[in-house]
Parts: structure tokens; C-alpha cells; sequence
């Protein structure tokens, strides 16, 4: 590993890694080598860097309710088709109080019965955007209502980051553990 590498990896293990355990998901094998997003995150550990400050500066400062952006999180890994990440975000979202079938719901490109309102605009909001790259003006309304205009850019920040850790899931085939 180049220092860049090492100082990420010394950093990856002693926050993400000990968050992970944490909640009960794997993130190493059993010898202690990093599973999921971290070892495509080490390719290039400047811009890593500058990613997981921005995903820090978007979690502690959103207006999002956590479930909500729980919801938008699990949305994007379905879109995706990443297991690892439906996997690792499950257990916060379960954390967060959804339910087991609203996460296989979401997973499988639902919406589940079991959502509030606002929780549901979310979901369809990050689904739309997420497919089709735009959505309908009666959900953006709606969503405008709900979340104001600084909820709708906490929406879109979040999806960039974890667009951005699932397109190097799915790019890595990196699946989640057995």
C-alpha cells in the first residue's frame, strides 16, 4: 500500500469498521481484510477521503428524519442491485425501525404499504430519480411540501454518495457476505 493507502486503511479501520461491527455487519473476513465499498475505496484514497467527508457533512447536517433517509439509501442500493449495500444498510435501517418485509419490499422495487406519507414520497421520489433521472411535477410538489427545498437537496445529497458507493458495488462485483 502507498502512505495514502495506509493512513485510509488505519482510518477505515478504526471508524467505518468499528461502526460496522457495531451493528452487526461484516465488513472484514476473518483474517482481517476489508470487505464491501472499502477495498474499491482504497484505489484511490484522495478522493475517498473527500467522499466520506462530504457523506459525513451530509448525515450530520440533513433535515431528513433518519428513517427517511434510510428509505432513500435502501431505494438507491435497489436500483443498483447491491447486495452488500441492501445488506450493510438493512441492519441500520432496521435500527431505524422499518420492518423486514418494508426492506424486502423496497429491495425487490416496491413500495411498502407500511410507510407514512412523507416516508412513501420519499421513496418514490428517490425511485424516480434514481430510473428515470426526473419525476412527475405533482410528486415534486408534493415532496416540496414535505421536505421544503433544502429536504429535497438532502435527498439528492444522499443519493449521490450511495450512488456513488453502488456503482463501485456493482462495477467490483462486490457481493454480500454469505
Amino acid at each position: 500500500m502507498t502512505n495514502a493507502q495506509r493512513e485510509l486503511y488505519d482510518t477505515l479501520q478504526k471508524s467505518w469498521i468499528v461502526f460496522a461491527d457495531k451493528i452487526g455487519v461484516k465488513a472484514t473476513t476473518e483474517d482481517g481484510s476489508l470487505i464491501g465499498p472499502f477495498n474499491f475505496f482504497l484505489l484511490h484514497p484522495e478522493v475517498t477521503a473527500k467522499l466520506s467527508a462530504f457523506q459525513e457533512a451530509e448525515e450530520t447536517n440533513t433535515t431528513l428524519p433518519r428513517r427517511v433517509r434510510e428509505i432513500v439509501i435502501i431505494t438507491v442500493g435497489a436500483v443498483w442491485g447491491a447486495t452488500y449495500e441492501l445488506y450493510a444498510r438493512g441492519h441500520v435501517a432496521r435500527e431505524a425501525g422499518l420492518s423486514d418485509k418494508a426492506l424486502a419490499v423496497i429491495a425487490s422495487g416496491g413500495i411498502p404499504d407500511d410507510l407514512s406519507d412523507d416516508e412513501t414520497i420519499a421513496a418514490r421520489l428517490a425511485r424516480e430519480l434514481a430510473t428515470s433521472h426526473r419525476v412527475d411535477d405533482d410528486l415534486y410538489q408534493s415532496a416540496e411540501q414535505v421536505f421544503g427545498r433544502t429536504g429535497l437537496f438532502d435527498i439528492v445529497a444522499v443519493m449521490g454518495v450511495y450512488q456513488t458507493v453502488c456503482a463501485g458495488l456493482a462495477l467490483f462485483e462486490v457481493p454480500a457476505p454469505a
